[in-house]
């Protein structure tokens, strides 16, 4: 297997990831070094190779990062950029949330509703497959947030939240996310299309808060 090399700098989300997905589809690669300039790209790859069945390694460099991923030639390793939903009884709604408040009218008022809706998402139980923020949404996931605990309390039990990594980055706070992955357009794109694809077998949906 071939060893390469992918220059990502300067390079805004989602193609970074778009650029690796594209190398390691043509096959046959057994390492792939990444160059990026930001921490949201670098987990953004990493995770991405680590899921297409690489041993991921990431260090600072001179210029900015660096990620390689080595082929897992093992059993098992994981050949898909999100995980299927497994039958019809696992969780089926995805959840877009873009704004940190519910509504237009009254912000204070919308801000409330906003927090009593991610509140009351638990009472979907099972159904509840993913939780996504964007734009302002991100907000909701960082220290500090009101609704910071009901957001955990989901992710522990068992939902998946992803965040936009440009979002945090927009808004300059990346580092103070505390709940779910920092995520990129693919993975999100990948998960409405999962949420809507498996409509038509597993009555799926994808509920939008703007």
């Amino acid at each position: 297997m071939a060893d390469q090399t992918l220059d990502c700098r300067g390079l805004a989300c989602p193609r970074p990831v778009l650029q690796v997905k594209e190398i390691l589809d043509g096959g046959n690669v057994g390492r792939l070094t990444v160059l990026l300039d930001n921490e949201a790209a670098r987990e953004n790859v990493s995770r991405f190779m680590a899921r297409m069945g690489y041993e991921v390694r990431a260090r600072a460099v001179e210029d900015g990062l660096e990620v390689t991923g080595e082929k897992v030639t093992h059993a098992g390793a994981c050949e898909t950029a999100l995980p299927l939903p497994e039958a019809a009884e696992a969780r089926k709604i995805a959840v877009l949330v873009g704004t940190d408040r519910m509504g237009s009218g009254d912000d204070v008022l919308g801000a409330k509703l906003l927090f009593n809706f991610l509140a009351t998402l638990r009472e979907m139980g099972s159904d509840l497959w993913r939780l996504i923020f964007l734009n302002a949404g991100v907000k909701l996931a960082i220290d500090g947030s009101d609704s910071l605990q009901a957001l955990l309390e989901l992710e522990s039990n068992g939902v998946h939240i992803l965040v936009c990594g440009t979002c945090l980055g927009h808004f300059n706070i990346l580092e103070r996310k505390r709940v779910g992955e920092t995520t990129n357009m693919l993975d999100i794109v990948t998960a409405l299309q999962l949420a809507i694809v498996t409509a038509l077998q597993l009555a799926d949906k994808v509920v939008s808060v703007t």
